[in-house]
C-alpha cells in the first residue's frame, strides 16, 4: 500500500481533475504537476562515484553528451525513419480529429434539402369529385434550409470536448514516451555493437598471447624440455579462449540486427560504422540529473497517466449530463410550390422556429450505471496515476544506484587487470630465466584474460546503466532542443 505521507502528493496532481467530476457544466482547466516534495533523488551524488552526477538540469539530446556523430546520426536515422514512431504519429493524427470532431458540438447543425414529387389522392376520400371521376395529380416543388444547436446548459458538449481533448494530450504523451525509448534502445544497441567488438579484440588479443604460450610448449616438448601436460594445458586454454569468440560475434550482430529495425532499415543495411565500432561511446562529463520535482514534470508516462486521468473525470460530466434534458433550438427556412418557378415568389417562402426538449425518462436507469461505471474508471486512473508516479521514481533510483555500483566495480576491476598483466609479465620472466614453470604462466595468463575480459563486461555495462539512467530521466522526447 502506498505510504500516507506519499498518498496526498501524489493525488494532487490530478485534483483538478478529479474536480471536474464534481458538478455538471462548465470547468477550469487542470492545474499542473505540482513539484515532488523532497525535490532530491535519494541516490544522489552517487556515492563514491564523485563527479558522475551533476544537479543541473537533464538533457533531452542526452546523446550529445557521448560527442559521437556516429550515434547522434543513428539517432536522427531513427526518429526519421522508425516504424513505431510513424505509428505513433499517425495514431496522435486520428485522436486530434476526434477532438475536432467534438468540438464541433459547439456549432450549429445545418442541413439543405430539395424536393420534387407527385402525388394523387384516393378519390374515395377526395371531396366534391363526381362519381368515377380519379383525383388529379398534384406536382411539389420544395427546397429549404434547416438549422439546429444545441444548448450546453448541462454541459454534456463541453464535458465531450474536455474527455477529447485529455484524450489527444495522452495520445501525444504516448508519441513521446514511444520517443524516449528509441532514443535509449538505438543508443544501447549500438552500444553493444561497439562493447561486442571491443570484447572480441580482448579475446584475440588473448588468443594471439596464448597461442605463443601453446606453439612455446610444443616446441620444449618437440625438444625433450617439456611435458605433454603442459602441451595439453595450453591447448586446452587456447582452445576456450577461441570458444568465446562466436558468442561474441553472434552478440554483436544481435545488436547490429537490432540497431537497424530501430532505424528503419533491413539487417543487410546494418551500419557500417557501428559494425566498425571498437569501443563503447564514452562520457566525457557527469550525467545532467536534476531532481525529483523535474522528473515527474518531464516524464511523459506521468503526463499520459494525468490526461487519461483527467479524460475519464471528463467522461463523468459526460454520463450525468444525460440525467437532464436535452434542449435544442431549430429553425428552417424555405419555399414549397406547385410550379418550379414560382418557388422564388413571396407567397411561397416559409419558415420556422423553436426549442426542442428531450428527457428520456425511461432510461434513467441505464444513466445511472453509466455514472458508475464512469466514476469506477475514474478511480482505476487515479490508481494508475499513483502507480506510473512510483514507478517512475523507482526506475530512475534504480537506475542511479545500479551505475554507482558499477562504476565502484568497474574501478576495482581495472586495479585487478593491471595487477594480474603484471603478474603475467613477471611469470614470463621468471620461466625464461628458469626460476618458475610453464604451469605458473599459464595460470597468469589466465587470470590476466579473466580479469580483462571481466573489465570489458564493465565498460559495456556502466555504458548500459548510463542509458538506463537517461531513459529514466525521460531523454529523447523533446524535439525542440538541439
Amino acid at each position: 500500500m502506498m505510504s500516507t505521507r506519499l498518498r496526498p502528493l501524489l493525488t494532487a496532481c490530478a485534483a483538478s481533475a478529479l474536480m471536474a467530476a464534481c458538478a455538471v457544466g462548465p470547468k477550469a482547466p487542470d492545474a499542473p504537476l505540482p513539484p515532488l516534495a523532497s525535490g532530491a533523488f535519494v541516490s544522489s551524488p552517487l556515492g563514491s562515484a564523485t563527479g558522475a552526477t551533476t544537479s543541473a538540469e537533464a538533457r533531452s539530446d542526452w546523446w550529445r553528451l557521448y560527442a559521437d556523430p556516429t550515434l547522434d546520426g543513428l539517432i536522427e536515422q531513427a526518429f526519421a525513419q522508425n516504424n513505431q514512431l510513424e505509428a505513433a504519429v499517425a495514431n496522435l493524427r486520428a485522436v486530434r480529429a476526434s477532438l475536432s470532431e467534438a468540438r464541433s458540438g459547439l456549432l450549429p447543425t445545418t442541413g439543405t434539402s430539395a424536393s420534387a414529387t407527385r402525388s394523387q389522392s384516393s378519390s374515395a376520400t377526395a371531396q366534391g369529385l363526381p362519381a368515377g371521376q380519379d383525383a388529379p395529380e398534384i406536382d411539389i416543388y420544395d427546397v429549404g434550409l434547416d438549422a439546429s444547436y444545441e444548448i450546453d446548459l448541462f454541459g454534456r458538449v463541453a464535458s465531450t470536448i474536455r474527455a477529447a481533448r485529455a484524450d489527444a494530450d495522452a495520445q501525444a504523451a504516448a508519441l513521446d514516451i514511444i520517443r524516449v525509448s528509441v532514443a535509449a534502445e538505438t543508443t544501447r544497441a549500438y552500444a553493444d555493437a561497439c562493447s561486442a567488438n571491443a570484447q572480441i579484440a580482448v579475446a584475440e588479443r588473448t588468443l594471439s598471447l596464448q597461442q605463443n604460450t601453446a606453439d612455446l610448449t610444443r616446441r620444449l616438448l618437440e625438444g625433450g624440455a617439456g611435458t605433454a601436460l603442459d602441451t595439453s594445458r595450453a591447448q586446452a586454454q587456447l582452445a576456450s579462449t577461441r570458444a568465446q569468440l562466436p558468442s561474441l560475434r553472434a552478440q554483436r550482430d544481435g545488436a547490429l540486427f537490432r540497431l537497424a529495425t530501430l532505424t528503419g532499415v533491413t539487417p543487410a543495411e546494418a551500419s557500417t560504422a557501428a559494425r566498425a565500432c571498437m569501443r563503447p561511446p564514452q562520457l566525457t562529463q557527469p550525467i545532467p540529473v536534476g531532481d525529483g520535482a523535474a522528473l515527474l514534470a518531464r516524464r511523459p508516462d506521468i503526463r499520459q497517466a494525468e490526461r487519461t486521468l483527467a479524460a475519464a473525470a471528463a467522461r463523468v460530466n459526460v454520463a450525468t449530463a444525460a440525467l437532464f434534458p436535452t434542449i435544442s433550438l431549430g429553425g428552417s427556412i424555405g419555399s414549397t410550390a406547385l410550379d418550379a418557378s414560382d418557388l422564388s415568389d413571396d407567397s411561397s417562402y416559409r419558415f420556422s422556429f423553436g426549442p426542442l426538449i428531450s428527457w428520456s425518462f425511461p432510461n434513467v436507469l441505464a444513466a445511472r450505471a453509466r455514472i458508475e461505471a464512469a466514476d469506477a474508471r475514474t478511480d482505476a486512473a487515479l490508481a494508475t496515476f499513483d502507480q506510473t508516479v512510483l514507478s517512475a521514481l523507482e526506475e530512475t533510483e534504480t537506475a542511479l544506484t545500479n551505475y554507482a555500483n558499477e562504476l565502484d566495480r568497474r574501478a576495482a576491476l581495472t586495479e585487478a587487470r593491471d595487477q594480474a598483466a603484471n603478474a603475467s609479465r613477471l611469470a614470463r620472466l621468471r620461466f625464461d630465466a628458469g626460476a618458475d614453470s610453464l604451469f605458473t604462466v599459464l595460470d597468469a595468463q589466465r587470470t590476466e584474460a579473466t580479469a580483462d575480459a571481466a573489465l570489458a563486461q564493465s565498460d559495456a555495462l556502466v555504458t548500459t546503466y548510463q542509458i538506463a539512467l537517461f531513459k529514466a530521466l525521460a531523454g529523447g522526447w523533446d524535439q525542440t532542443e538541439g
